[in-house]
């Protein structure tokens, strides 16, 4: 299976390229950092492919697809996990634009660039990375779960889009972590997963072709709270 995932630098999305790779398929990997895509390549030159790309610069995105698509042949499975996530408790404007800028713009670019891919080729299946913070407000950060919520709701758009084609065979799966032990959980001590955890997981409900999967899978009673949570709880968040 030849698979291309947007930010695989650090955290989940290096973690699933490494668990691909074992399992001897051929990875594209994306990022920022020139450096880490370099030290990844190291690892295993012979089953990565590296390529540096920014999200935020979406008008060269569809371009990175047709150039991964050149270099391991047509692709199977592609994985959006670009994202950002700070706390902004003073509704600093940088940091909202950052996290819109990236998790909006730079996601909506890559999911649609992907999608067409797919539907050009008629088959394939998409992955979108969100969150469980796609469920509720955030004081601490609302740009970033209002970010996440607007992600969600475009995925289920697109996997409604897939269900009524009849041209295509697309599978559409959105990926709902909690607290994974990245840098975005920023010392969150609640049901926090190691990432080699979560990426197991993450692969089984690909392999499953989820529409919807929490990771780890405990999240989903958290899901359901979250949906019926009273106000006054939801102050205190």
């Amino acid at each position: 299976m030849n698979i291309l995932i947007f930010g695989a630098t650090s955290g989940i999305g290096r973690e699933l390229a490494k668990q691909y790779v074992q399992k001897g398929h051929k990875v594209a990997i994306t990022g920022r950092r020139q450096e880490k895509l370099d030290e990844i390549e190291r690892e295993n030159p012979s089953a990565y492919y590296t390529f540096h790309n920014d999200i935020r610069k979406t008008e060269l995105i569809p371009g990175l697809i047709e150039q991964a698509h050149q270099k391991m042949g047509q692709i199977d499975l592609i994985i959006v996990n670009s994202g950002i996530g700070k706390f902004n408790l003073e509704l600093d404007w940088d940091i909202c634009e950052s996290v819109i800028k990236t998790n909006v713009l730079g996601n909506t670019r890559a999911l649609t660039a992907s999608y067409n891919y797919f539907y050009q080729h008629k088959k394939g299946h998409l992955v979108n990375i969100s969150s469980v913070a796609s469920l509720i407000g955030g004081g601490a950060n609302p740009t970033y779960n209002a970010s996440k919520a607007y992600q969600a709701n475009f995925v289920e758009g697109l996997w409604i889009k897939a269900q009524k084609s009849k041209k295509s065979n697309i599978a559409v799966t959105d990926i709902r972590p909690g607290f994974v032990d990245t840098k975005l959980a920023q010392g969150a001590k609640f049901w926090v997963a190691d990432v080699p955890i979560a990426a197991k997981q993450i692969i089984s409900a690909i392999r499953k072709k989820k529409k919807v999967a929490y990771v780890t899978k405990r999240w989903c009673l958290v899901a359901w709270a979250l949906r019926w949570m009273p106000k006054f709880l939801k102050k205190k968040m």
